[in-house]
């Protein structure tokens, strides 16, 4: 197979020298900053602040929020640096509001916890794509590990807690992904739940994707080896599908943690919602990753089954 993966490889050769003394620095207590949040947004004003929020109302502490605002037109970069500026002097947005974790002890960890830097805001001039987009964040990280937040998605407050202590139990693992709860592009909750498997190989991986790209939590290094894809030879497909599938296929470890500890917005005019271009997206993806027409279509028939049932039950709400 063609390597597509050698500029990712590279850049995390070129970095291994720092990541090295980071981690060291991690183990020694030295380092606060251990789970770097990337957070890819276009034209997002309307939904980033919830998804800010639900960073900010973690339960664990040792974070840092990246957000790359890729190209925007409506004022997504100033609503988040108000947010974030007004988070990281203690104070709430708007006079009267009040946290979720709101107090005097929550207080004072957060004046300890702050600082300049916590929240960062990179910018795109022009769209470049939510890999690109992506990928930039993960080049800017200072974490070890870093976590994927959609700009329209939530978090469960205990998110980053349950899968920090899943990567102390799992040392060897490479991915940490939760399940899935829904809501409309409203934010109105559904009642169904994705449930995902304790652990994935890539075989059972090819037959539905289960990892849901902003329940993700990911090893630095593994994310600099194995940047997200952008557009290939077959055309327009999944970013992060790929990029699951060959960790794994390279014997990189995923667990899963089966609470709905993300809750994904159905967008209306999505690429994932827009069905037959999502299913033309996956069948690429097959094909990106080295699978012949034959294996290719008897994986797409897989997912063409599961994802039948899938919508179905979102349907009914």
């Amino acid at each position: 197979m063609e390597n597509k993966y050698a500029a990712g490889k590279d850049a995390a050769a070129h970095d291994t020298a720092h990541d090295t003394a980071r981690d060291a620095a991690d183990r020694c207590g030295e380092n606060e900053i251990v789970v770097s949040i990337v957070m890819p947004a276009r034209n997002a004003a309307g939904t980033i602040r919830q998804a800010m929020e639900s960073v900010f109302a973690q339960t664990y502490r040792k974070w840092e929020l990246i957000i790359v605002d890729d190209g925007s037109a409506d004022g997504t970069a100033e609503t988040a640096a108000r947010l974030g500026e007004r988070r990281q002097s203690g104070g709430p947005e708007q006079a009267g509001e009040q946290w979720p974790d709101s107090g005097a002890e929550q207080a004072e960890e957060r004046q300890q916890s702050g600082g300049p830097d916590r929240i960062r805001i990179l910018r795109n001039e022009r769209n470049r794509g939510a890999a690109e987009a992506r990928n930039r964040g993960v080049r800017a990280a200072r974490g070890s590990w870093i976590a994927f937040l959609d700009s329209d998605d939530l978090w469960h407050p205990e998110k980053l807690r349950m899968q920090m202590e899943l990567a102390r139990r799992r040392p060897d693992a490479d991915i940490i992904y939760t399940g899935i709860a829904f809501m409309d592009a409203s934010g109105r909750r559904l009642s169904w739940r994705q449930r995902v498997p304790e652990t994935v190989n890539c075989g059972r991986l090819l037959r539905q994707n289960v990892i849901a790209c902003s329940s993700v939590l990911l090893k630095r290094g593994t994310a600099l080896r194995y940047p997200m894809v952008q557009d290939g030879a077959f055309g327009e497909m999944h970013e992060d599908y790929p990029v699951w599938l060959q960790i794994l296929r390279d014997g990189g470890r995923a667990y899963g943690i089966d609470e709905p500890l993300l809750v994904y917005r159905l967008t209306v005019g999505s690429r994932s919602r827009d069905k037959r271009k999502a299913a033309v997206m996956t069948y690429r993806v097959y094909r990106h990753v080295g699978l012949g027409r034959l294996r290719a279509g008897y994986f797409f028939c897989w997912y063409v089954w599961k994802n039948l049932w899938k919508y179905g039950r979102l349907r009914r709400g």
